[in-house]
């Protein structure tokens, strides 16, 4: 698609109204804009495809191409798809990635953001990548395969918020710990405030539904696990469950690090090691001006999930993998130390894990010193 025979096309998504700039390739420099209602696709296609049809009828040619793009947020990735489906050349834009004014106070409406997103698209497709980046844009398949990890996530959140509900609620009476559930009703019995009364009613119940909640949320995360090892024992022969398979043999990688490891970021292919710190936000933001030249702290521009997973895996490998050389480089560094610096050094060394767990899962070639599971273990 030629360049100068190009419409481009930014949407400035919100819940109730898109606001769509439209710059044609004879036109003007100022965008003309047209607001539609949020979420009407088929007023969306029917403007498309109406500013196409007015453009090649003006030109005189038919080859008139388009290209649209809009930021990356709740609207998550089917307008791309559907776009695409009609043959327009659809592009995500990464949000914090566009350069803004940087004064204290700068002009926030929707025509500027528009606007500036149609400037960005021009010098992206001109060229320029550095202007921003765009968002890659998953499969439906590989969007639905990241669902297990994260729904058990959310119910692992929710089972904490419960526990330590409870417990708070017991806390204010005195009553430090929490009743098993095991032995819900004869631990509750017993309980006693800590000046010698039983246990208000009201509160009692309270703490009844937040039990009949806390087993709901465990139900679920063993029916969530229960399903996902279902559909991987069904998938074997596929290459990212066979990734999973892979990790989930080194001692200290369950079923459930292996599987945001791989379903967030080994999925995907990356061309070198820094590219794949940096899709996580591990990688470390050089510094330079003049002769002060040093690395500052980590990017965290990654995925914040992937990166938390990672973290405790580091925490989780010296423990599990002391033999291991990541291990041995990490005991050299620190020391005896605590605090700050060994906190430090473990974002380092889940640098280095993440990536030789990356060169494994590619190459089959494992980190040196490193433990594996027997292989009834690995299929337990």
């Amino acid at each position: 698609m030629s360049f100068n025979n190009t419409i481009h096309i930014a949407i400035e998504l919100s819940v109730s109204s898109w606001l769509v700039a439209v710059r044609t390739p004879g036109g003007s420099e100022k965008a003309r804009l047209h607001r539609i209602e949020g979420g009407e696709s088929a007023a969306l296609l029917a403007l498309i495809t109406s500013v196409r049809t007015r453009e090649s009828a003006k030109s005189g040619h038919s080859d008139i191409g388009v290209a649209c793009c809009f930021e990356a947020g709740r609207d998550g990735f089917w307008l791309h798809r559907l776009l695409t489906a009609h043959g327009v050349d659809a592009y995500v834009l990464e949000p914090t990635s566009i350069l803004v004014n940087r004064r204290a106070r700068r002009a926030k409406t929707d025509r500027l953001d528009a606007e500036g997103m149609l400037r960005v698209l021009a010098a992206w497709l001109a060229g320029d990548r550095q202007v921003c980046s765009m968002v890659r844009v998953p499969t439906p398949e590989e969007e639905d395969a990241k669902r297990p990890h994260r729904e058990r996530e959310r119910l692992v959140q929710e089972k904490q918020r419960i526990e330590n509900t409870i417990e708070a609620l017991l806390f204010t009476q005195g009553i430090r710990g929490r009743p098993s559930l095991r032995s819900w009703e004869r631990d509750v019995e017993a309980l006693q405030t800590a000046d010698g009364r039983p246990l208000p009613p009201l509160l009692r119940a309270e703490i009844d539904r937040l039990r009949r909640r806390l087993v709901l949320a465990l139900e679920q995360i063993r029916e969530v696990e229960a399903e996902r090892t279902a559909r991987q024992a069904a998938t074997f022969d596929d290459t990212i469950v066979q990734k999973i398979s892979a990790l989930q043999r080194i001692r200290g990688i369950g079923e459930n690090f292996s599987a945001v490891l791989v379903r967030e970021v080994l999925y995907r292919p990356f061309d070198n090691r820094r590219q794949l710190a940096s899709y996580v936000g591990i990688a470390p933001m050089p510094y330079q001006s003049g002769s002060m030249v040093r690395d500052r702290h980590i990017g965290r521009a990654g995925n914040p999930r992937a990166r938390t997973t990672l973290i405790q895996l580091a925490w989780l490998w010296l423990r599990y993998q002391p033999g291991s050389a990541l291990a041995a480089w990490f005991r050299e560094r620190v020391g005896t130390l605590q605090g700050r610096t060994r906190r430090i050094a473990i974002v380092a060394m889940a640098r280095k894990l993440l990536i030789a767990l990356w060169r494994y899962v590619e190459t089959g070639l494992l980190p040196d010193g490193v433990e594996i599971r027997a292989q009834a273990d690995t299929m337990a």
